[in-house]
């Protein structure tokens, strides 16, 4: 059994145990966070929903990020993935989310946002992690799981320490 999946069903098992909601805000994983979850057999017990928001326009019309905080700071920062996961927390009526926003590749990155420049949350309740990964750039797909091996990892750990 592969990482991601075993993490997802180790996700899915104890936010099953605690009774908890998820739901996932994904812009640079397109949807492969909730996929992960949604693969195992009875995820709808613990998923609530999933809003891929790749534009900026829907991160801010769906998930409510303000628009000055995506030109101040830029869609890949930690200050938009934090407002990601609060409104999908917020639209989605949940206990649990996690965000992503960054640079999956091949194209995109510059010198300050190289590709593989990844921002991640995840809020449990009132607790919300940001992490900025800084992955080696392997292609786009190898990016993409090693993010949403880490955004399930980050989310265990902080739904079992709470």
């Amino acid at each position: 059994m592969n990482d991601c999946k075993q993490l997802a069903l180790d996700v899915n098992a104890t936010l099953r145990e605690q009774g908890l909601m998820l739901a996932t805000a994904e812009s640079c994983t397109g949807g492969s966070i909730a996929a992960s979850i949604t693969s195992c057999a009875g995820s709808s017990d613990v998923f609530k929903g999933a809003v891929v928001a790749y534009s900026n326009e829907a991160k801010s019309s769906i998930l409510g990020v303000s628009p000055r905080t995506i030109a101040v700071y830029g869609a890949v920062s930690e200050q938009v993935v934090r407002e990601m996961v609060l409104g999908a927390q917020r639209v989605l009526h949940c206990d649990c989310a996690v965000a992503t926003s960054g640079i999956a590749g091949p194209s995109g990155g510059t010198a300050d946002k190289p590709v593989g420049t990844v921002w991640i949350a995840v809020a449990v309740g009132e607790n919300v992690k940001t992490e900025l990964l800084q992955l080696e750039d392997k292609g786009r797909s190898e990016n993409i799981c090693a993010s949403v091996k880490k955004v399930l990892s980050l989310l265990l750990n902080t739904v079992r320490e709470n």
